[in-house]
């Protein structure tokens, strides 16, 4: 069978739906970890567990953007 389209238009849905899948996954294991294991309250946690819990969100957020501007950069 003969496959249709264009090769850069195929490559372009990929990156879109990697960007869309790393993201989505991102953020379900954020909100996972806030709400599942309490991570996210500020009551009845140790203010080093929830400091270290968002410290580690934003390194992970920025690494998932660099990863998306590197991606979407090489075009």
């Amino acid at each position: 069978m003969k496959q249709s389209g264009e090769p850069d238009v195929k490559k372009y849905f990929i990156k879109i739906l990697n960007s869309i899948s790393i993201s989505l996954f991102w953020m379900m294991a954020c909100a996972t970890a806030g709400i599942y294991f309490k991570l996210g309250y500020i009551n009845r946690q140790p203010l080093i567990n929830i400091i270290v819990f968002y410290t580690a969100m934003l390194i992970t957020l920025l690494l998932l953007l660099r990863y998306l501007y590197n991606t979407w950069k090489n075009g």
